[in-house]
């Protein structure tokens, strides 16, 4: 699965100007440009806090990375015969520039606080969801080069340690988000 990366100029700009539109939406949306602590860390550790979201990276971070990998996987089975790997990056780019979107909406931060274990959840600071698409892109660019096996572990990895750290990881976001359990709720609110 693994392709030559090229990435043609169109591309990358067409990349640039859709996180510069998210950034203008979330903008006129209320969103923060940076945490209302004043401050940009490097990296938010603590999962409860209220600079979890607000920060460049925190334990979510792993999540996007592995959007990054399913997107290359979804669009190198789906369009790789139609599409070159830098338009399928730019897709890509949009489509989780459209998730960010749609996270910081009132109906998902709503859905976040009922039906997992972000009671506080405010949404994500602007400097957040740009880094977020940012590491989106580093986890498909990642695949890109690396073998399918390679990826596979990695992100198996990061499910498994972001299960252990913080009782939450993509799978167990997308399960509460779409079909809440309530003794997963429980079990991660024990932490």
């Amino acid at each position: 699965m693994r392709a030559r990366l090229m990435l043609r100029r169109r591309p990358l700009i067409a990349a640039g100007l859709i996180v510069a539109v998210t950034i203008l939406v979330l903008h006129a949306a209320g969103r923060p440009l940076i945490c209302t602590c004043g401050t940009v860390r490097l990296w938010e550790g603590a999962v409860n806090s209220a600079g979890n979201s607000q920060h460049l990276a925190d334990w979510y971070s792993f999540s996007h990375i592995i959007h990054g990998f399913l997107f290359y996987a979804a669009t190198w089975l789906l369009l790789r015969h139609w599409l070159r790997i830098d338009t399928r990056f730019s897709l890509s780019v949009l489509i989780e520039a459209a998730w960010e979107i749609a996270e910081n909406s009132p109906f998902i931060i709503d859905r976040y606080r009922t039906a997992t274990i972000a009671l506080g959840y405010t949404g994500d600071s602007i400097i957040n969801s740009v880094s977020d698409i940012a590491m989106m892109a580093a986890g498909f660019l990642f695949a890109a080069r690396m073998p399918a096996r390679v990826t596979i572990a990695v992100a198996v990895a990061f499910e498994l340690l972001t299960l252990w750290t913080i009782r939450d990881n993509l799978t167990l976001n997308v399960l509460m988000l779409v079909s809440p359990v309530d003794a997963i709720r429980q079990w991660q609110g024990e932490i």
